[in-house]
């Protein structure tokens, strides 16, 4: 009997999708001593998932090479040093994991949808699951365009946008810079070219010293989230972004984004400080000021 929970299945299931045939069957053998013969790969995958004790125990496999488990974090939305090692890789694969299995529902069996455009209010909903489930979103999404990345760019346009949705972006890198953009189309555009032209990757620290979530009675969910930025193996600095989310009623009470505020701090501005896992500056009495 697996020792895998569902999520860790569905995970590890597109880990072998990345894999050779051949590994793949090699992998099968490996994990039952040859006791199970296995033909084709569909039957092989399930045989190795079957067979796996825990989440670990297959991430530490020799055929899962450091650079498959790479690729997995980078199309999952999680940028990494193209430098990591393999143990570090794998330890922030678990953490990835363990933070979606509290996002299941305790009367499923599934985790929640996590795309924007299907989340939903819901008596009793829990903002900080939406938080997470947002940011797993918004980040894969936008990340997803950097073409350093050599995957299928997702469906990233001014259709998450409120129509009249403004960003403000702070950036220190040597010197400070404010600029503004009002309206989906011009703010949909400066945040795709941070990674589409720029070629950055955000990843986002999603515990709780990385991602506040706060409501008002107007409907309006504040969420906030602190982060690494990268460009190819070098980690450039920080943000923390704030996001303004609303439904729309008029496209099935749908989240949209009604505002970002994106701070960005080189490392020159850090200090040499460590940016493994930032903490978001801003305490809960300046983020309630926002949603008032």
């Amino acid at each position: 009997m697996s020792g895998l929970s569902d999520t860790e299945r569905a995970e590890c299931a597109k880990i072998l999708n990345l894999m050779s045939k051949g590994d793949v069957l090699s992998l099968s053998d490996t994990v039952t001593n040859k006791l199970i013969v296995v033909e084709h790969v569909k039957e092989a995958v399930e045989t190795i998932l079957s067979f796996t004790k825990n989440a670990e125990e297959f991430l530490r496999r020799k055929k899962v090479y450091r650079e498959l488990i790479f690729k997995y974090l980078a199309k999952e939305g999680v940028a990494m040093p193209p430098n990591s090692e393999k143990h570090q890789l794998v330890k922030r694969t678990l953490e990835l994991w363990s933070s979606r299995k509290k996002l299941i529902r305790p009367d499923r069996h599934r985790p929640q949808e996590t795309a924007c455009d299907s989340t939903k209010v819901e008596a009793g909903f829990d903002p900080l699951v939406l938080g997470q489930q947002f940011c797993q979103w918004f980040f894969q999404l936008l990340n997803s365009q950097n073409p350093s990345l050599g995957q299928q760019p997702q469906d990233w346009g001014p259709q998450h946008f409120w129509q009249d949705a403004k960003l403000r972006l702070l950036s220190r890198t040597g010197s400070e810079q404010m600029d503004e953009f009002l309206g989906a189309e011009l703010v949909n555009l400066r945040l795709l070219a941070l990674t589409r032209d720029e070629r950055l990757l955000l990843s986002p620290n999603l515990d709780t010293q990385g991602l506040k979530v706060l409501t008002s009675p107007h409907g309006l969910v504040l969420v906030a989230v602190a982060g690494t930025i990268h460009r190819d193996e070098a980690c450039l600095g920080v943000f923390e972004q704030i996001f303004g989310l609303i439904r729309s009623p008029l496209e099935n009470n749908s989240w949209k984004i009604k505002f970002v505020n994106l701070k960005i701090r080189g490392q020159d501005a850090l200090g040499g400080t460590e940016v493994a896992a930032p903490s978001l500056s801003y305490n809960s009495t300046e983020l309630q000021l926002l949603c008032s």
